[in-house]
């Protein structure tokens, strides 16, 4: 699904360059649940928005469904990243004048969806998370458990092939947060592709692999478990 070959990223700041990521080689089949770990300032969110195409590399090839990215125009980027990505991050970004309800069927409005497809896909989701409930409430009336479920069917909502989260559970207390990755496990188990960012052990301990980035690089690359269905141990690319 994913393949980066020699990807960097580096800031100007006058005449120097402040490298964010160097050389990064690194593959990640479909249904694999990934958790890139590190310390701050190693580069994992760096990473992960060039893998969403929220930003782009410095240099280095990126291959995303066998499409060379790092060649794309802007447009055709957008589309892929809208088809095939989701989203998930600390801060909810839930839009603060829309209802729950109108939150989740933000994806598909700008996928174009028709009124009735629409209805009837927010109200499994609304289903799915248990959030019938709330769905005429403001994101301010909502804890923040309830903020990041609502984060996550929006991420999910048009069914995406790949699912990034950055510290998904950061802002949640503990039974919040198992409750959030407990749901991540479960769209991996149903084929959903995800790749997590975290500081946490214990959701590390959720996904199938475990990548920890140390000043940019790539130090480990394990294997946690096997994927659902998999048969093949993965392996880091050659030179991590």
């Amino acid at each position: 699904m994913i393949v980066l070959k020699d990807i960097e990223k580096y800031v100007r700041t006058g005449l120097n360059k402040s490298w964010l990521l160097s050389d990064v080689n690194l593959e990640i089949k479909e249904g694999e649940f990934v958790t890139i770990m590190g310390p701050s300032g190693a580069g994992k969110t760096t990473l992960l928005n060039i893998i969403g195409m929220l930003e782009s590399s410095s240099g280095g090839d990126y291959f995303f469904l066998d499409e060379p990215v790092h060649r794309l125009k802007e447009r055709r980027r957008n589309e892929l990243h809208k088809q095939y990505m989701g989203f998930v991050f600390q801060a909810y970004h839930l839009i603060d004048d829309l209802t729950v309800y109108e939150n989740i069927e933000t994806p598909l409005l700008y996928r174009g969806i028709k009124g009735k497809d629409r209805k009837s896909i927010v109200a499994n989701m609304l289903d799915r998370f248990n959030i019938v409930a709330k769905k005429d409430l403001f994101p301010d009336q909502l804890s923040g458990g309830q903020q990041q479920l609502v984060g996550v069917a929006r991420a999910i909502v048009h069914k995406p092939r790949l699912l990034l989260a950055d510290e998904p559970t950061g802002n949640l207390h503990s039974k919040q947060g198992e409750e959030i990755m407990e749901l991540f496990r479960d769209l991996n188990n149903e084929g959903v592709t995800i790749i997590q960012v975290t500081h946490s052990e214990r959701n590390a301990s959720y996904g199938t692999r475990i990548i920890e980035l140390v000043d940019g690089g790539i130090r480990t690359d394990k294997a946690v478990r096997q994927p659902a269905g998999a048969s093949d141990t993965v392996q880091a690319p050659n030179g991590n």
